[in-house]
């Protein structure tokens, strides 16, 4: 078996600019194992992360249905990377993600919060590994990859667990054209 971490983030967001004093937090985190050589999506895992410098607005629930309610409930940012490297071995697996949106989220974050960063070195962008493997001129968003892809769109898009499942369906569609 030849394991690989998907992960997708959710964050604090704003229709605009965030409000003063306020910075975008990672809120939700979608982790899917993917077995490479089996060509298989084996789990789909969802942490939700309570936002220590911000809160959930409107405009961020419209778009992930996600509210402060919820994430109020959730675990400490410290506490989701230890759970994630702990759990799912994400300190020693390969990881992707779609662009470097994600990866660059947990770096900002980790040096703020000065939580061990909780994934390996072997990190792929899935958004521009798929742009070259179907020679496109622009990186497509997740959605639009999907559909040039020919797979559905499972889940609520904006959501970390069913963001993960549907990028771990496109490293698979890779897989399955040699180009993974």
């Amino acid at each position: 078996m030849s394991l690989i971490n998907v992960v997708d983030v959710e964050a604090t967001c704003w229709d605009g600019q965030p409000p003063p004093g306020q910075v975008s937090e990672i809120i939700e985190i979608g982790l899917t194992v993917v077995d490479l050589d089996g060509g298989t999506r084996l789990a789909k895992h969802r942490i939700l992360v309570r936002p220590q410098r911000s809160r959930v607005s409107a405009f961020c629930t419209e778009l992930t249905s996600l509210t402060q309610d919820e994430v109020d409930d959730g675990v400490s940012f410290r506490e989701a990377c230890q759970a994630m490297a702990r759990d799912h071995h994400t300190n020693r697996l390969p990881w992707a993600s779609w662009g470097d949106y994600d990866r660059n989220q947990f770096t900002r974050q980790c040096e703020h919060t000065g939580a061990e960063y909780p994934f390996s070195g072997d990190h792929t962008n899935a958004k521009l590994r798929f742009t070259e493997a179907m020679d496109l001129r622009r990186r497509p968003g997740m959605a639009a990859a999907l559909t040039i892809a020919g797979l559905p769109l499972e889940g609520r898009h904006h959501r970390g667990d069913d963001d993960s499942w549907n990028i771990a369906a496109l490293v698979l569609h890779l897989r399955s054209r040699n180009a993974w």
